[in-house]
């Protein structure tokens, strides 16, 4: 090779060797970015599907069913009252066994005094008001909003209410990497959240925990 090209070799060289560290850096660098920005943003998720979770329950605790929407599930926490109840055991005449053997029989009871009643919203989030915006997926793609829905399934020949809460990973991880959200969407892992959505309760079985693992907090 004649001498005067040795120089521009190097360069490209020089160039190449640059270009395929950048990629080498960027295949390790871009997991560890996506990991992260991943994980922030569940938990925020996390707690706002905490937070529909626990007010669910306080509906079904008031009412006997889950709320079908989140309008009426926020005009609930707005003005129902959960029932303060205290229970006493005592005792009163059994007329029949009473009858039965000609004397005074005895049979225990539970009786069951209402001390008060106290807000369903003071309960659950004291001063805030952050159940009033609790739809809304906090963070991911713009004006984003949790899907939920509310049934019966039948169990031992039993109406169970059941509800569900859920928002997908392409919404929460809209503007990262394309092929590192696929994979997340195909995730099963004892540590990761398995499946292509973040979600709490369910219809198909009866149970109000959410599918994310405990890295990222209580399930329930």
């Amino acid at each position: 090779m004649p001498a005067k090209f040795k120089p521009i070799l190097n360069i490209l060289l020089w160039i190449l060797i640059i270009f395929l560290g950048y990629k080498t850096y960027m295949s390790v660098y871009e997991p560890i970015k996506f990991n992260k920005t991943k994980n922030k943003r569940y938990a925020e998720v996390i707690e706002s599907l905490i937070d529909i979770r626990d007010s669910q329950l306080a509906h079904k605790t008031v009412t006997g069913k889950f709320a079908e929407n989140f309008d009426g599930l926020i005009k609930f926490i707005d003005t129902a009252q959960f029932t303060i109840t205290q229970r006493r055991d005592s005792s009163v005449i059994d007329e029949v066994l009473t009858k039965q053997f000609g004397v005074d029989m005895k049979k225990d009871i539970v009786i069951i005094d209402t001390l008060g009643y106290v807000p369903v919203k003071d309960s659950l989030f004291k001063k805030s008001n952050r159940y009033k915006t609790m739809m809304n997926v906090p963070v991911g793609e713009d004006g984003a909003k949790f899907k939920m829905e509310s049934g019966f399934i039948m169990q031992n020949n039993i109406n169970i209410p059941v509800f569900e809460a859920s928002v997908t990973k392409d919404v929460i991880l809209f503007d990262q990497d394309k092929d590192l959200l696929v994979q997340e969407n195909q995730v099963v892992s004892v540590d990761g959240v398995n499946g292509d959505k973040l979600k709490v309760g369910s219809m198909e079985e009866v149970k109000t925990i959410g599918n994310w693992p405990k890295t990222y907090g209580a399930a329930e």
